[in-house]
């Protein structure tokens, strides 16, 4: 019975990878964008299994865009300055160690490009996530194996 139980709450690491979903925060959530960290989440769950998903802030954030990342289950990192370097070394050591099988990264800054080259060298496949078709970086798309481009309202 136990392990009836245990299979059904284990996910399957077999057949489903685990996606670690590294959001840029001050490049993504822009008002010309209008991303909606929903929409983060349901691009990264259809990846895989989501076992990452962080999103990346400035000191400048709001207490309302931390409090409604975290509702939604984000890792919120704030950082005292620029995310870019904070999120590469994250992303790229995650990759490395071998806890994340698909690596996406939210966001229109072609800093991030070797990042996902070096996680594709590692095996871990690369995407590159656009906040809109305005806010695509082609350095990043094509960087990354597959590129997913959200969809805006506005």
């Amino acid at each position: 019975m136990f392990d009836r139980v245990r299979t059904r709450l284990a996910p399957d690491t077999e057949t489903e990878p685990t996606v670690g979903l590294f959001v840029d925060g001050p490049n993504v959530f822009r008002d010309e964008f209008d991303v909606d960290l929903d929409d983060l989440r349901d691009a990264a769950g259809e990846l895989g299994r989501v076992g990452v998903i962080r999103l990346y802030l400035d000191e400048h954030a709001t207490p309302g865009l931390i409090q409604a990342a975290e509702a939604r289950g984000f890792e919120v990192i704030v950082t005292s300055g620029d995310v870019d370097v904070k999120l590469a070394v994250d992303a790229t050591a995650l990759a490395g160690d071998a806890t994340i099988d698909r690596l996406a990264i939210a966001s229109r800054d072609t800093d991030f490009k070797p990042v996902l080259e070096h996680a594709g060298t590692l095996g871990v496949k690369t995407y590159a996530i656009a906040p809109g078709s305005y806010g695509r970086s082609d350095a990043l798309r094509n960087a990354a194996d597959e590129a997913v481009t959200l969809e805006t309202d506005g």
